[in-house]
């Protein structure tokens, strides 16, 4: 059996889409005459357009160059993608601020309009990201090594702040599958300090179910050859 090629996409990819289907379902039971329930709501969205915003950024600036560099105009439809998807992102936020200073029911009709918006957004998304999953991935794997794959996943790594990464874990460790969690964890445990990892550690637990957190001890606790 051949070894999976490495994929970039996957991981952030799960973690997108688990948030976005989280806010979608959200905003659709919001209540509008629930100021807190409401604002909320919108606090959620503002947080999924700003790190759909950074994830665009960072495809923008590291994965779309390393396409083009050796397969011109490989990245140019996804480009276009991003550039629509940055102007929806405008116009949804656009739309929270609307929602939270209306009032009555002006403010009913606004959330109802956002939430209808934000549906399409999810659905370009999602058939977006499928583009990259298989048609990037095929350039990205006909031209480039896995050993070049890691290195330039490594260099979109080191410029995510702590507090962004913090904010994707929240949404990609209960997206994985146990197989993918414990790889992740097991890679995280080599490059970190012993105390950092425990509050990793401890995080991944608190998002997952027992039976998955009792899998994840599992993986990590067997000899390295088991573990793999």
């Amino acid at each position: 059996m051949n070894k999976p090629r490495i994929n970039m996409y996957a991981g952030i990819h799960k973690a997108l889409r688990n948030f976005m289907s989280d806010t979608q379902a959200r905003l659709s039971r919001t209540d509008a005459a629930d100021n807190d329930d409401l604002q909320g709501a919108l606090a959620q969205v503002r947080e999924l357009l700003s790190m759909m915003r950074k994830h665009l950024q960072h495809e923008h600036d590291f994965v779309h160059p390393a396409m083009n560099a050796r397969r011109r105009g490989s990245a140019q439809v996804a480009e276009g993608d991003h550039d629509h998807h940055d102007w929806a992102i405008d116009k949804l936020l656009a739309l929270c601020d609307h929602c939270a200073s209306a009032i009555g029911a002006a403010r009913f009709q606004h959330l109802d309009h956002l939430h209808l918006q934000l549906s399409v957004f999810v659905g370009e998304n999602l058939v977006h990201m499928n583009l990259e999953e298989t048609e990037h991935n095929a350039v990205l794997w006909a031209c480039y090594s896995d050993e070049e794959l890691h290195a330039i996943h490594e260099r979109i790594l080191a410029v995510i702040p702590p507090e962004e990464m913090q904010a994707t874990m929240r949404w990609m460790i209960p997206a994985l599958n146990p197989a993918e969690r414990a790889g992740m964890l097991l890679g995280m445990r080599a490059g970190m300090p012993p105390p950092v990892f425990e509050g990793v550690l401890a995080m991944a637990r608190s998002l997952i179910s027992e039976r998955d957190a009792a899998k994840l001890d599992a993986a990590l606790a067997a000899p390295p050859a088991l573990a793999a």
